[in-house]
């Protein structure tokens, strides 16, 4: 009878335990589910993920690191690596927990530096499982689909079993794509991740809805606000990016309490706008940069040139809007059609509030 019910006690006692340990590698857990709920508070924990499958039948596995503080206080999810060339987040992740001191801590640090494994391996933006692929975006796949295809499924292992469950605010580390870079750039989609970008201490602060489907939106969408940051260009680790990103990173942990610290408000220098006008290649062929990324042009200001095969000037591309160069070519191999700048400005239209096309 008392076993009997002991068993019941234990039936009608909700589980506490949520993380899901399916193995060990190395000195790493291997999780199929994450909860960090159960991690010993002022310690760090170190995991290996298990996301979607390969096409030999093995698993992704994604890395981990949850910095969890002494004492209690929000959840922070910082990813980066979604798009397997853009680096700089990685390193940010990297350092930001190595400067972080988990016994003076409060809340959580979740720290994913590396969604996309094939991406990664591959140096592709994509989801791309090998160079004969082209893959698909998976920062366009949240939150995924159990039943879907590679990408939907290994988006819904992320979505479900790690990122989701585990965040009260998020931050999406990326820089531009190939052939191009960024000022530091943050997206922002409401009043509330306003402010969170604005803490980030970026260049440019895009007003902008953004797209289905990204870590970003798919968040703020389902009540966690979260905002993308963007720093530099792809393919590297840039020191004073990834130190800026380190720096804005616990600027905001400062105005969260998670660590201690006067909150620094936004440099002056920093530009907002709602709407983006993009200079794009009239031909294919050689581009030079006349107005560096960065700069403040004039509407009919020249920004580039384009030249030929044997490099006679064929086009002189001019500024549509008055505004600030948020991104630019770096490769000057341009298509016809492909982006030489990006100038960030404001419209002034109340359809525009949260952005403009």
């Amino acid at each position: 009878m008392r076993l009997a019910l002991a068993l019941l006690a234990l039936l009608a006692t909700p589980l506490a335990a949520q993380t899901v340990v399916s193995g060990a590698l190395g000195a790493e857990r291997v999780i199929d589910r994450l909860d960090v709920a159960d991690l010993p508070a002022g310690g760090v924990s170190r995991f290996w993920f298990r996301a979607g499958e390969t096409s030999t039948g093995q698993r992704w596995l994604v890395p981990v690191v949850v910095v969890k503080g002494a004492q209690p206080g929000p959840r922070l999810l910082v990813t980066a690596g979604i798009h397997g060339d853009e680096l700089n987040g990685i390193d940010v992740v990297h350092k930001l927990v190595a400067r972080l001191d988990v016994q003076a801590m409060a809340g959580t640090l979740i720290a994913v530096p590396g969604l996309n494994p094939p991406g990664l391996l591959q140096d592709a933006r994509q989801f791309a499982e090998d160079a004969g692929r082209s893959g698909a975006n998976l920062n366009r796949a949240m939150p995924g689909d159990l039943e879907g295809d590679a990408v939907a499924h290994h988006a819904a292992l992320l979505w479900q079993n790690l990122l989701r469950p585990n965040a009260d605010l998020a931050v999406d580390l990326h820089t531009q794509s190939r052939g191009t870079a960024y000022v530091l750039y943050a997206f922002a989609s409401s009043v509330r991740t306003k402010r969170m970008a604005e803490l980030l201490a970026p260049d440019v602060l895009k007003l902008d809805r953004g797209d289905k489907g990204t870590v970003e939106n798919t968040l703020s969408d389902d009540g966690v606000p979260a905002v993308t940051l963007e720093l530099g260009m792809p393919g590297v680790f840039d020191p004073e990016m990834v130190r800026r990103g380190v720096e804005g990173l616990m600027n905001l942990m400062r105005e969260q309490k998670m660590i201690a610290g006067d909150v620094r408000e936004p440099p002056a220098t920093m530009v907002v706008g709602n709407a983006l006008a993009r200079v794009s290649a009239p031909r294919g062929g050689w581009a030079t940069l006349l107005t560096p990324l960065g700069a403040r042009v004039e509407k009919g200001e020249t920004v580039a040139t384009m030249a030929d095969a044997f490099g006679r000037v064929t086009d002189t591309l001019v500024a549509p809007v008055s505004g600030v160069i948020a991104s630019a070519f770096t490769d000057p191999r341009r298509g016809r059609d492909a982006m030489i700048v990006r100038i960030i400005h404001m419209k002034d239209d109340p359809d525009c509030a949260y952005g403009c096309p």
